[in-house]
């Protein structure tokens, strides 16, 4: 059963700051943006804070059991990859 609505959204987006990968110019986005181009130069930077379904308490009953259980399984393989990444670095 989906939820109308974010239950758990915050009341007020915050602003986050990025640096763009491809020329180093800094990109605004609200948290509640899942992208934002670069002002610049048009490269597409996303919001890679963590999911909502990975803090949410009312994860399971927004996207359903079986689709957080896959969001789930794939934000552990990125924290795993990530942890790979900085012990090659």
């Amino acid at each position: 059963m989906t939820l109308e609505g974010c239950q758990g959204k915050p009341k007020t987006p915050t602003i986050i700051e990025k640096i763009c990968p491809n020329c180093g110019h800094e990109i605004e986005m609200f948290s509640i943006d899942t992208q934002m181009p670069c002002e610049h130069c048009g490269f597409v930077a996303y919001n890679d804070t963590l999911s909502c379904v990975q803090w949410c308490s009312y994860a399971k009953q927004c996207v359903g059991e079986e689709m957080y259980n896959a969001m789930m399984k794939i934000a552990a393989r990125q924290k795993e990859e990530a942890r790979n990444e900085k012990k090659d670095h």
